[in-house]
């Protein structure tokens, strides 16, 4: 499009990252500004799964993190084996979450983003009843094969959605490297910017 960019149609299937089954069909537009700004996404996804099941799912895994008895704190998440303990796929699964939006106010046209590895994570304990964690993510970036660190804040309630605040210190990039309050769910992508932190 002359003076705006490059615009994409797509057509693609999803799946759930945790099982694999197929979780519905996309079509989406995407331009990529001239000036260097995330994407402007439109998307309409047809879902296998209704939204109460989806509600259900995003409960269970709060009701999982909710109950536990101290902040749950982890290290190198999965491992080097490619293995996630158990306790700890809750935290995983935000930040698979989170960390998409990082990934889609990061990406361009010549570069991509996948959440390689958490690399440390902490619960804060809140008086309230959101949750809320503060990562170390670890993004792998396609196709230099670079390994870019981000710190991502995440707060979450399930029928809210999900706020994710972060700030990626690169030296090799002129692209803003924070961000402010994305907003988002569990089962969804970042619709929002607000101030950095």
């Amino acid at each position: 499009i002359p003076e705006s960019g490059h615009k994409y149609y797509l057509q693609f299937s999803t799946e759930d990252y945790r099982t694999g089954e197929d979780a519905g069909n996309c079509l989406a537009t995407v331009l990529y500004p001239k000036k260097k700004s995330p994407p402007v996404v439109s998307i309409k996804c047809s879902h296998t799964k209704d939204k109460k099941e989806i509600q259900e799912e995003d409960n269970r895994l709060y009701q999982r993190i909710r109950h536990q008895t101290k902040p749950i704190t982890g290290k190198n998440i999965p491992d080097s084996y490619g293995n996630i303990e158990p306790a700890l796929e809750p935290v995983w699964a935000l930040a698979v979450a989170g960390s998409s939006s990082i990934m889609w106010e990061k990406s361009t046209e010549t570069l991509g983003y996948f959440l390689a590895q958490v690399k440390a994570v902490q619960q804060w304990m809140r008086k309230d009843d959101f949750i809320e964690f503060d990562y170390t993510v670890l993004l792998h970036e396609i196709p230099t094969q670079e390994i870019i660190s981000c710190h991502m804040r995440l707060t979450w309630l399930p029928g809210h959605p999900l706020k994710v605040k972060h700030f990626c210190p690169s030296k090799s990039h002129s692209l803003d490297e924070g961000s402010g309050a994305e907003s988002g769910s569990a089962a969804g992508a970042p619709a929002e910017k607000g101030a950095s932190f």
